[in-house]
């Protein structure tokens, strides 16, 4: 992990499915106080599964899946805290967002893992944590962290 101007740097490399488990465990070690996560990525870049192994490393022993249709899941982690689950993917604007009482959960004080947040971008609190995953030409994948 390294540092810049905007605070932790971090890129993550999982060369095979079978190293995720490793990768989750850097990236919950990274997460320190931070809450919001804004999970960027093509379709199929391994965004859930990601968010998946991380929500395992942190405890949650829910089945952990996309919430397309549901819009938020909720797990509870080993604590017993809520880490909730967005996948922005069908929202057609921010009205929707804000009907499913987005703010509530977002400035809840609890982890919130988003998946598509491009479609609500402007309304993403300033201090959420941009996580990028991109499938490299072998399979691999890359988690870039900022």
């Amino acid at each position: 992990m390294r540092s810049n101007e905007k605070g932790t740097d971090m890129e993550i490399k999982i060369n095979s499915l079978e190293e995720i488990g490793q990768a989750a465990r850097e990236f919950v070690a990274a997460m320190g106080d931070r809450k919001v996560f804004a999970f960027y990525g093509k379709m199929g870049a391994g965004k859930t599964t990601f968010i998946k192994a991380v929500c395992e490393e942190l405890g949650v022993e829910d089945v952990i899946n996309s919430p397309t249709f549901a819009i938020v899941n909720e797990y509870v982690d080993r604590e017993g805290e809520p880490i909730f689950h967005f996948d922005f993917y069908r929202i057609k604007n921010l009205q929707e967002a804000m009907d499913i009482g987005y703010e509530d959960y977002v400035y809840s004080g609890h982890v919130c893992f988003m998946e598509w947040p491009e479609l609500i971008e402007s309304i993403l609190p300033d201090d959420a944590v941009k996580v990028t995953i991109e499938e490299d030409e072998k399979g691999g994948r890359s988690v870039h962290v900022e």
